[in-house]
């Protein structure tokens, strides 16, 4: 009897997020109602890398979806010395990583000193004429890691009071827009009403001219039928996030994703928890992944995602369950 040899992808790659680490004892959450295991996120991210670099078919790029060190670090002034720490494991990688940022990077570093630093993966983005936003300060790019594919990396802090100077126009303006829905002293102190709770200090949004740039590349990918898959710290559904995760344009990003049909699947971390949810409306795939942080070191929290011409299977370790997204 003749056995037909199992499908190969066409491309594999990783997926991980909120590793946070700090060299500072276990704590918990802002609420301290779920524990965060500062100095073990290290050893999961090793146990992520052994994984990918052991595997048969190993992952072409990694995708680190924000907070990759705590912000407990600049009190301490270990910015520096926890990055490079983390970045030693990154190193192992069997291939590139394309690295997202979230509230902690802004909690450690400058929005310019993370432009010029490791953590801006921009160098790796599609040569093409949309590859990067017109505006320099902007942290978004795509890349092509397969004919047919396309990966979108998006700022979620674009719009935010973190990482800019107090005395910029980009702070008031998004300082203005914070106020509007936040009276709290404590501006990471959520509003009571669920619908305006994601209006905190810790989040973030989409500029204008960074949804311009998004609308430049998913008209191309729907002119060439490519698959994009977009990437970014900030969940934007809400059945796929606690509301007080979701960034705070979400909806200006959400319309957006349901009026092309290139778009599959949208990846996300921040949330810690994890999260779901496919859109019938779009087709498109709302993966939020569950953090490092607060996974117990006896298990892990990372995926490995095979690409066909029809599906992404999710293989998840650990806290991540495992998914298959239909195109």
């Amino acid at each position: 009897m003749d056995h037909c040899p199992p499908e190969q992808p066409l491309f594999t790659f990783g997926v991980i997020a909120d590793v946070q680490y700090a060299d500072v004892d276990d704590g918990y959450n802002y609420s301290r109602t779920r524990k965060r295991y500062y100095r073990s996120s290290l050893e999961l991210l090793r146990k992520a890398q052994k994984r990918w670099s052991e595997s048969a078919a190993k992952p072409e790029f990694i995708l680190q979806l924000g907070d990759i060190i705590d912000g407990l670090n600049q009190s301490r002034g270990a910015s520096e010395l926890a990055l490079n720490t983390v970045l030693r494991e990154f190193g192992s990688s069997p291939g590139e990583v394309h690295h997202v940022w979230g509230n902690h990077e802004f909690y450690n570093f400058s929005r310019s000193a993370l432009l010029s630093s490791r953590l801006n993966s921009s160098s790796l983005a599609d040569c093409s004429p949309t590859g990067t936003p017109a505006r320099p300060d902007i942290y978004a790019y795509q890349f092509c890691p397969f004919p047919g594919f396309r990966f979108v990396v998006m700022d979620a802090y674009d719009i935010s009071l973190l990482g800019r100077p107090e005395s910029t126009e980009q702070y008031r303006s998004a300082l203005d827009q914070l106020k509007l829905y936040n009276n709290n002293e404590d501006l990471n102190c959520p509003p009571e009403l669920e619908d305006f709770s994601r209006f905190t200090m810790f989040n973030g949004g989409f500029s204008r001219d960074q949804m311009e740039w998004l609308e430049s590349v998913l008209t191309s990918a729907d002119e060439n039928q490519d698959r994009v898959t977009i990437v970014s710290h900030l969940p934007v559904h809400p059945s796929a996030t606690d509301w007080v995760c979701l960034a705070w344009n979400f909806e200006e990003l959400l319309a957006a994703i349901r009026s092309h049909s290139s778009v599959v699947c949208y990846m996300a971390g921040h949330t810690h928890t994890g999260g779901y949810y496919y859109d019938k409306e779009s087709g498109v795939h709302h993966l939020t992944l569950d953090g490092v942080i607060e996974t117990p070191p006896d298990t892990d929290a990372f995926a490995t995602v095979s690409v066909y011409t029809d599906r992404m299977v999710l293989k998840g370790y650990g806290m991540v369950m495992d998914q298959v997204f239909m195109f």
